[in-house]
């Protein structure tokens, strides 16, 4: 197949997604993988190859995704005015340019001009004062998809962590947990294992809401009422779901590495434990989406920028995951429009029909 084209939205101008941007473009060998086409501001991307002294780093203007050249680094300017770089500081401007990129980044996508979307991170606060109507980049697309549901999900090498809610304060978690909700979790995370990662029949580990997995209804109802029927429903309907498992046994255990992903019921008790783990290399992948996205696994990091330290381990892995789930995807689908055709020879000796 041709080189899938990855649409890499700049993120927040004041943060460390235009160096790491930068430093992941800068190993030519990406070029061999996919057409990068970064949007945002070409002045922007201009300052920060200045200030970084990226030699290595090239890139042509481009009017649209379309005209892309597939052996080239080309920057969209989704926006003509000066843009007014403060670094490590939370400004309207940063989060309105933004905003601006990632939803021209995702329009795109969802027309087919490109592949795929990498985001770089944006600041929440920022984000707010451009009154940006979502809680983050998750809660966006999901809308902007018009997807009835999505689903935040940590992935690296050897761990993926999914979550049933995303951002919510912990006060709030059990009253936004289901039967319901879990089940559609669940059949969205076994869908986009099989569709996006390539598992045939991938294993999901549900861990519990309370202490010991609610201890049989001692320390919370919540994992006897809600979780274990939704997972034994997610079994009657060809799941394999297991659990739930108490959080910190689960890990400290290494019992994660026995299974494909990981069903969390929210934030912290997840990624707290994947961060841990695979910080510095992990990616978050949204998963329910019509289209595929992924962005690094850290934020702006405002205290660091323009320091010249920003490590791009995390946005390139991001780089890689989606031109893999790109690769897949497309891969699922052509399989299934050309199914192998099954027909029945008769054993005239014996009578029997055999299908092949």
């Amino acid at each position: 197949m041709t080189k899938p084209k990855i649409g890499i939205t700049i993120g927040d101008i004041n943060g460390i997604g235009p160096e790491v941007i930068i430093k992941a473009l800068s190993n030519k060998q990406i070029l061999n993988q996919c057409t990068p086409i970064i949007y945002g501001s070409s002045k922007v991307i201009a300052y920060y190859k200045k200030a970084l002294d990226a030699k290595d780093f090239n890139f042509s203007i481009g009017t649209s995704a379309e005209k892309a050249a597939n052996n080239k680094i080309t920057v969209i300017n989704c926006w003509e005015e000066e843009a007014d770089i403060k670094q490590g500081v939370a400004t309207q401007n940063g989060g309105k340019y933004a905003y601006i990129a990632m939803d021209k980044a995702t329009q795109d996508c969802i027309a087919g001009h490109i592949d795929a979307v990498v985001t770089a991170p944006i600041n929440k606060q920022a984000m707010k004062m451009a009154n940006f109507p979502h809680v983050g980049h998750t809660e966006y697309l999901t809308e902007a998809t018009k997807s009835e549901g999505s689903l935040m999900m940590m992935v690296s090498d050897s761990l993926r962590v999914a979550l049933v809610t995303n951002h919510l304060p912990v006060s709030e978690v059990s009253a936004n947990i289901s039967k319901k909700g879990i089940l559609r979790k669940l059949k969205t995370l076994n869908k986009t294992l099989i569709e996006d990662f390539g598992l045939e029949r991938p294993i999901i580990a549900v861990l519990g809401l309370n202490p010991h997995a609610g201890d049989e209804g001692v320390i919370g109802k919540e994992d006897n009422d809600v979780i274990k029927p939704a997972i034994a429903e997610a079994k009657r309907q060809g799941i394999l779901a297991t659990g739930p498992f108490p959080a910190d046994g689960f890990f400290g255990s290494s019992k994660y590495k026995k299974v494909d992903a990981i069903l969390s019921m929210y934030h912290d008790q997840g990624l707290v434990a994947f961060k841990a783990l695979s910080f510095g290399s992990g990616v978050n992948y949204t998963g329910g989406l019509p289209i595929i996205r992924t962005s690094p696994d850290h934020g702006t990091a405002y205290d660091i920028v323009g320091k010249n330290e920003a490590s791009p381990g995390s946005i390139r892995s991001a780089l890689y995951l989606a031109i893999d789930s790109v690769v897949l995807r497309k891969q699922y689908a052509e399989d299934r429009v050309n199914p192998v055709k099954k027909f029945e020879i008769k054993d005239k000796r014996r009578g029997r029909r055999d299908s092949k």
